[in-house]
């Protein structure tokens, strides 16, 4: 392997756990400075947490949204382009059209707009006793798959409960993609269950990165999120997670080991596609 390809084959990864408040400003502002912390160790792609500009919640979503581009699109291209990074711009609500969507945005180093995913599949949950959820009373489902190529390799997008559905990151394996990253906030019930189980099954069966970023952790909020922001191995190791509070936890993410440990279970070459296969409906 060439020095170039060696040193392509790594890259640094930031996950920010921000701590979200009713104050839109206050809540860019913290990113913007997060952003820049990240950047300053280093890393070259900065994935942020799922409504980082909002309270999480079906109410507040219609008084935070934004057309694209707005004030948090503008502040997320220009942190962007100031420090050189892949940013991944966890989500934001969006107004368009009439109609809100939960949206993440992407941009390159030159602060340019290189995707914007909305979120497929819409949070609709009934646990008696726990939780009751219903986001398809203000939000509407995107429609179609989301993915990026970065100087190291390709990224699939999802968000949230986009996670629990194995055939996305599935198809997006198929179409070549090494890291997924899933901004989201699984809740007190469902982050302990499920929050780590779910990455770890996605990063072993597909043979790829899985990173998520939620907001940090308020007990005072009406919707109070896990936290636990994790980056997880291809061979389904945890391997930097954070608590329950504001942090930003980092994750060196190794190609060649991946490729390692595709040679060693080589499950895509082994696949029985005279027998079943998963292939998308709408291309991305």
């Amino acid at each position: 392997m060439s020095a170039l390809a060696r040193a392509m084959s790594k890259f640094r990864l930031a996950v920010v756990q921000l701590h979200v408040t009713n104050v839109k400003a206050d809540n860019l502002s913290r990113a913007q400075r997060l952003i820049q912390e990240a950047a300053g160790q280093g890393s070259q792609v900065v994935l942020l947490p799922v409504c980082f500009n909002s309270p999480y919640g079906t109410s507040f979503f219609p008084e935070y949204a934004e057309r694209i581009p707005g004030e948090s699109s503008r502040m997320l291209s220009e942190a962007a382009k100031e420090n050189k990074v892949y940013l991944v711009g966890g989500s934001i609500p969006e107004e368009d059209g009439g109609k809100l969507y939960n949206s993440c945005l992407v941009f390159s180093p030159d602060g340019e707009l290189m995707l914007k995913h909305r979120k497929i599949h819409l949070f609709d949950i009934d646990v008696p006793g726990k939780i009751c959820f219903q986001k398809s009373e203000t939000l509407s489902p995107g429609s179609s798959l989301s993915m990026f190529e970065t100087p190291f390799c390709k990224v699939g997008v999802g968000i949230c409960y986009d996670m629990r559905f194995a055939e996305l990151p599935q198809l997006y394996s198929q179409k070549g993609c090494q890291l997924l990253v899933y901004p989201g906030a699984f809740n007190m019930t469902t982050g302990p269950a499920h929050w780590e189980l779910l990455q770890r099954g996605r990063a072993v069966d597909n043979q790829v990165y899985v990173a998520t970023a939620s907001p940090a952790r308020d007990e005072a909020a009406s919707y109070v999120a896990w936290g636990h922001s994790t980056v997880v191995n291809p061979w389904g190791e945890v391997i930097s997670k954070a608590g329950s509070e504001e942090a930003v936890v980092y994750a060196d993410i190794d190609l060649q080991y991946l490729a390692d440990v595709r040679q060693k279970i080589p499950i895509t070459a082994q696949r029985r596609v005279d027998l079943y296969s998963v292939s998308a409906v709408c291309d991305a």
